[in-house]
C-alpha cells in the first residue's frame, strides 16, 4: 500500500438474507465482525472503503457496484486513470472489478501474487486470469510495481 497515493478497498457488506447466500456460505454480513477486514491488514492506509453486495437480490461482485458511493464517478472526479487490483476472489470479485474497470477505459493492472481464487470448479482461477488478460488487463506481480 505504501507504493500508492490513493488506496481504495471494496468490502462485502451483505444483508442477513440475500440470494447471494443461495450460492455461497454466509459471509461478510453487514455490521458483524465477519464483515470487517482481517486484523493483520493495515487499514489506516485505506483512503476510501466501498461497500458492495448490499442488495439482497444481487451478488455485488464488482467494486463498481458499491452502494455507498458511485465508484466510477469518484475515479473521474479524482483524476484516477490507472487501477492496480488485488484481493479476494480472483474468479469473482477481482475479475468483475477488473472487467468493469477496463469497460470504463481505465488502465487496469491485476497483481497476480496478491489475489486468491475460490475455484468452485477446477481451473476457474486460470479462466479468470485469461479473461482479464484478454479484455486488456495487465497482469503483474507486486515486485514489478
Amino acid at each position: 500500500m505504501d507504493k500508492f497515493d490513493l488506496v481504495i478497498s471494496s468490502q462485502d457488506w451483505h444483508p442477513q438474507e440475500t440470494v447471494h447466500f443461495e450460492k455461497w456460505p454466509v459471509h461478510c454480513v453487514a455490521g458483524t465482525d465477519g464483515a470487517e477486514f482481517h486484523s493483520a491488514l493495515n487499514s489506516d492506509k485505506i483512503t476510501l472503503r466501498l461497500k458492495k453486495g448490499t442488495d439482497n437480490k444481487d451478488d455485488g461482485y464488482s467494486a463498481f457496484e458499491a452502494t455507498n458511493i458511485n465508484f466510477g464517478e469518484y475515479l473521474v472526479n479524482n483524476h484516477v486513470n490507472t487501477l492496480y487490483i488485488c484481493g479476494l476472489t480472483t474468479d469473482y470479485c477481482v475479475k468483475e472489478s477488473a472487467l468493469d474497470s477496463i469497460k470504463k477505459g481505465i488502465h487496469t493492472y491485476v497483481i497476480t501474487d496478491a489475489i486468491a481464487a475460490v475455484n468452485a470448479e477446477r481451473g476457474d482461477d486460470k479462466k479468470a486470469l485469461n479473461e482479464m488478460y484478454n479484455s486488456g488487463c495487465i497482469l503483474v506481480e507486486s515486485s514489478e510495481i
